[in-house]
């Protein structure tokens, strides 16, 4: 038997915004431990009996994040391979890529076990054994969901009618009296999105219940590009073909309609980690009822969770709220509203605002940039590059740029000219001038960048060579 988790990561997770952003969403966010939502479900799933591979599907501007948050967790002792979307057309598609590539590698009768990147799982024995659960029912042809034994009326959860592991029918996110009701009756489980099912099920079901999506996304297999190295592959979706695809869930395509639905019950310590609520749960709390994760000083406070990261926060006479403080964000919610936090993200959007795609500091291939001021026609920045790695060969219309190294070896390609420039040494780059930044040496390279022109959009870049593929 050859088991593939399946990492699912294309969640944004608004409802945790402000540190949840588009291009920072909720897998990557870090608990009081040090360890991301993402790392300990690839740690979960590494450490499973008979992984032969971990395979994920996430969107290819965080391929690099991704690799790198599984980096840290230490040596790997499984092969990885990523498939990487343009754009999220749901759990369907998803699911549909990882089978596809995993019945033309493994075979048939390959176990898959599709996991969520952004769910809190506290008692991985009893995850193992319901796993084991799982599979035994996907060899024998079954498509295998996780039930949740309920411990409280959620309403932000679907649910589950089950008879052992008979799935009677699924059911929508409830009103509370609906779900205490459910609660009450003892026949009814959470949908905690995790599914176990063969290639050969997977392929045969999603052909029969949603034929469209299998073709539209096998198509775009066909024509997507694959590379292979070191231990991993990664397959980046063809864009056009891929958009073809219905976006839909796996609930919607194929749970809901499927005569061969299962569903194994557990107690795993299972919680999707879908609000500040539940975040702040994860904190024991004070005397007064305050979880805090910051410097904080507070008076004649009660029932609050406050999160920081720079600065000291300090709280007088308030009860029942959720601060959280970022470098460029504060949220100040009544707990009783933190669903609605969604609803801050929606405003954003809508102007376009840099706050609900990026943070302060930002994450690349090659390193970071955080932006430490800006104001009409300049903006600063700090760049850390990481050892060996290089940015693209670019040039910029509409700005020019001083480059000034403040530790480490920066090698430099400014217009016509090769240089290697030392720390407290700086270069300047007209705009139209062609330049690249590489840091050589064995530490990291930090330089601070100052921006000045007409325009300084990120959008306002050209670039001629890369090897991160993003020409």
């Amino acid at each position: 038997m050859k088991l593939i988790p399946v990492i699912l990561s294309g969640g944004a997770g608004t409802r945790l915004w402000p540190v949840s952003r588009e291009l920072h969403p909720k897998p990557f966010i870090r608990l009081a431990d040090g360890q991301s939502l993402l790392q300990k479900s690839f740690l979960r799933a590494i450490a499973l009996p008979g992984a032969v591979e971990v395979l994920t599907v996430t969107n290819r501007n965080l391929f690099f994040k991704t690799a790198d948050e599984y980096r840290e967790t230490g040596p790997i002792p499984v092969p990885l391979g990523f498939i990487l979307e343009s754009e999220g057309r749901n759990t369907a598609p998803a699911i549909a890529a990882a089978a596809l590539t995993i019945h033309q590698t493994y075979g048939p009768d390959a176990v898959m076990l599709f996991l969520t990147a952004d769910h809190l799982i506290a008692d991985f024995t009893a995850f193992s054994e319901a796993v084991a659960t799982a599979i035994e029912l996907a060899l024998r042809g079954k498509v295998a969901t996780f039930g949740i034994k309920p411990e409280a009326p959620e309403t932000g959860y679907g649910y589950i009618e089950a008879s052992g592991h008979d799935v009677l029918r699924f059911v929508e996110k409830p009103d509370l009296a609906t779900a205490q009701a459910y609660v009450d009756s003892g026949k009814y489980l959470w949908n905690s999105g995790m599914f176990c099912m063969t290639a050969q099920t997977a392929m045969t079901e999603l052909g029969e219940y949603a034929p469209a999506v299998l073709k539209a996304v096998d198509e775009s297999l066909k024509v997507s590009r694959r590379v292979e190295g070191a231990g991993q592959y990664q397959i980046e979706l063809d864009a056009a073909t891929f958009a073809k695809a219905e976006s839909i869930s796996i609930d919607y395509a194929l749970m809901e309609k499927t005569h061969h639905a299962a569903v194994v019950s557990c107690s795993i310590g299972w919680s999707d980690i879908g609000s500040w609520n539940a975040l702040g749960d994860l904190i024991k709390p004070d005397a007064n009822g305050n979880s805090v994760k910051a410097e904080a000083f507070m008076h004649d406070v009660k029932n609050c969770y406050i999160q920081g990261e720079d600065r000291i926060i300090a709280a007088v006479g308030i009860e029942n709220l959720i601060i959280i403080d970022t470098p460029d964000a504060l949220l100040v919610a009544d707990k009783n509203h933190s669903q609605d936090v969604k609803q801050i993200v929606g405003q954003l959007k809508k102007i376009d605002h840099e706050a609900y795609k990026l943070h302060r500091t930002v994450h690349r291939p090659w390193g970071t940039y955080t932006v430490l001021e800006e104001g009409t026609n300049f903006k600063m920045k700090r760049i850390v590059v990481k050892p060996g790695a290089s940015l693209s060969l670019q040039m910029h219309y509409h700005r020019s740029e001083h480059w000034i190294v403040v530790d480490g070896m920066a090698k430099v390609v400014n217009g016509d000219q090769d240089l290697l420039i030392a720390t407290n040494e700086s270069t300047y780059i007209p705009a139209g001038h062609k330049h690249r930044l590489e840091n050589p040496g064995k530490v990291d390279l930090v330089m601070i960048e100052v921006q000045s022109g007409s325009y300084l959009g990120e959008d306002d870049i050209v670039r001629f060579e890369d090897n991160y593929g993003r020409v």
